[in-house]
């Protein structure tokens, strides 16, 4: 293994970071898209073979008994046949292949903004700030963000044969760019 450090460097709204890589990030950087995507994976397979799944009451009750900010929004969303309907297929089945994508590294990036999404929903959903603004949700967000951000579906996952995959004498990506939003 070799003892050399990758250097990363940004600069966001004039703002410039600079960091050093470990040589075991690359597999803490792992253990957290297998994490997440385990854990997203029991939680949409548990909601499919569970019986039939539901968000109704919880949109109706969770936010408002905890004084979501959002809890009118939640109400006005469970009022919505229609939303629910979606709501009730793309909750369990949307965690299931999230949690599919992360743990075999495909469409790694589009999986965890996904995830992302979901746990802002939940942050706000299970508000609780009794101890702070920071709970699990949050973490749990702030962790599919590093994943899709240190494109980690190219550690040992499927993404990194996709985007070499050759089109014509060229790489997927280098044909397609816009594809580095899903892969990765």
């Amino acid at each position: 293994m070799s003892s050399k450090e990758v250097t990363l460097r940004s600069t966001v709204g004039g703002l410039s970071a600079e960091g050093q890589l470990h040589t075991l990030s690359v597999w803490f950087i792992l253990a957290l898209r297998l994490m997440m995507g385990l854990a997203f994976l029991q939680a949409g397979s548990s909601k499919l073979l569970g019986g039939e799944f539901s968000a109704a009451g919880y949109l109706q009750n969770a936010p408002a008994a905890n004084g979501s900010p959002l809890a009118d929004l939640f109400a006005s969303m469970a009022q919505s046949p229609l939303f629910m309907d979606f709501v009730n297929v793309a909750v369990p089945w949307g965690q299931l292949f999230i949690g599919l994508g992360l743990i075999v590294g495909c469409l790694t990036r589009l999986a965890a903004f996904w995830g992302a999404f979901m746990m802002l929903l939940f942050y706000f959903g299970n508000w609780d700030i009794a101890h702070g603004y920071i709970n699990g949700d949050f973490a749990y967000l702030l962790v599919f963000l590093s994943v899709a951000a240190f494109g980690a579906g190219r550690i040992f996952g499927l993404d990194a044969y996709i985007e070499q995959y050759d089109i014509g004498g060229t790489a997927l990506v280098e044909r397609y760019p816009w594809t580095r939003y899903f892969l990765g």
